[in-house]
């Protein structure tokens, strides 16, 4: 999955050129860059490979999603609804931006239900995040027509789901905006780094001020710049950009390799009576850089995860009971624990709300066990995992 397993001399390239610049900030010091922007060249190919008019490069895909609000507008006294199977950055990002999050279950497509979403909505609503998880998609159509009837923003998390698409557009570019990460284990990599998608000529310009302090970026010095407006420093570095030019230039390829690697193991598990697998609304759009799939029960599920790392099959994740991506570890949300004093009517939200009531997530997320698919895999290697998990998972339900 991630493209830290593909690494070499495109991205040693792209590094070596800042390096001997000198110049490792994005901005400014234009004489001696000897005409490296690696920043601007890496915006510029995502905006052609994912065929979106504007791309923001930030600092980490959470900064993204705090730029992203941001210019939506999205702040004090609004809701933002967002699922209870993500990662912790979805709502740190919103209490960033004194916003509330509003969590709903999932479904068997891992993500947003569409009926719990409509099912949210209070006058406060102001945007629907859908987390695209595992390298797939949430129900993009309906959750935009429900943002459609109601007025409300769509902002795609897609940060785990880079190159994949639904109906040939590629997730990140359907909402209002959207949001990639590229840090260090997802399908493409800076190291550390994110990016803002939109159409949306005003949030792109916004974005581009935001992430730098405020700065307009008017004219040639950069200590004349303008401050239209507070901003703060989400600012990707050029050495994290120069490593994702490398690295986009890999993109089919990394796709290529996922999608062959998902269908051999997803082939062998197919064999196996009693495991199912996670619903994609668009088969051929998923970026297979997980393979999802369902137990009968809880208990089998809890059975097979340890039985498949008790065998050496690791990269297996059961997120049922994992710290950073379920909503049944998140204390720190529930109790609303910060360093610092919480905005009283935000912290008031999040402590008195009902964080029991997801027996339909809790249903899903106890017989998930998704699979990483790895890059550097030969067949013969994808095969014999293949075999092996399945040959697991058989003793465990037989």
């Amino acid at each position: 999955m991630p493209g830290f397993e593909l690494f070499g001399d495109q991205e040693r390239k792209e590094v070596q050129d800042v390096l001997d610049s000198g110049i490792l900030m994005r901005y400014g010091f234009d004489p001696m860059r000897n005409g490296h922007w690696k920043a601007k060249e890496l915006e510029a190919a995502i905006q052609e490979t994912f065929n979106v008019k504007y791309a923001q490069l930030t600092s980490s895909g959470t900064t993204a999603l705090s730029t992203a609000m941001a210019v939506m507008g999205i702040g004090a006294g609004d809701e933002v609804i967002m699922p209870t199977f993500t990662f912790v950055a979805s709502f740190e990002a919103i209490i960033t931006a004194g916003a509330t999050p509003v969590l709903v279950d999932i479904d068997d497509t891992l993500c947003l239900d569409p009926k719990a979403v409509e099912a949210a909505i209070t006058p406060n609503t102001k945007c629907v995040m859908p987390v695209h998880m595992c390298g797939s998609m949430a129900q993009i159509n309906e959750l935009k027509a429900i943002c459609d009837r109601h007025n409300l923003l769509l902002l795609e998390d897609a940060c785990q789901s880079i190159g994949a698409t639904f109906n040939g557009q590629h997730l990140g570019t359907i909402g209002d905006a959207g949001t990639f990460s590229f840090d260090f284990v997802k399908t493409i990599t800076c190291g550390e780094g994110g990016v803002v998608l939109t159409n949306n000529e005003t949030y792109y310009k916004n974005a581009d001020h935001y992430s730098d302090h405020g700065h307009d970026h008017v004219g040639n010095d950069r200590g004349a710049e303008e401050h239209p407006f507070l901003g703060y420093n989400f600012r990707i570095s050029e050495l994290h950009a120069a490593v994702g030019l490398g690295q986009i230039k890999r993109l089919n390829d990394i796709l290529t390799i996922q999608r062959k690697n998902n269908a051999i193991i997803k082939s062998a598990l197919s064999q196996v009576d009693g495991i199912t697998f996670r619903r994609i609304p668009d088969p051929k759009g998923d970026n297979a850089s997980f393979l999802s799939f369902f137990l009968p029960t809880e208990d089998l599920t809890r059975v097979a995860h340890a039985k498949l790392l008790e065998n050496g099959l690791g990269g297996n994740f059961y997120w049922f009971d994992n710290n950073w991506h379920y909503i049944k570890k998140w204390d720190h949300l529930k109790n609303a624990t910060s360093l610092f004093p919480l905005n009283p009517s935000l912290k008031q939200a999040l402590t008195s709300f009902d964080y029991s009531k997801f027996s339909q997530s809790d249903e899903v997320m106890g017989r998930t066990i998704s699979s990483l698919i790895n890059l550097t895999w030969t067949q013969d290697q994808a095969e014999e995992r293949a075999s092996k998990m399945a040959e697991t998972i058989q003793g465990v339900l037989s």
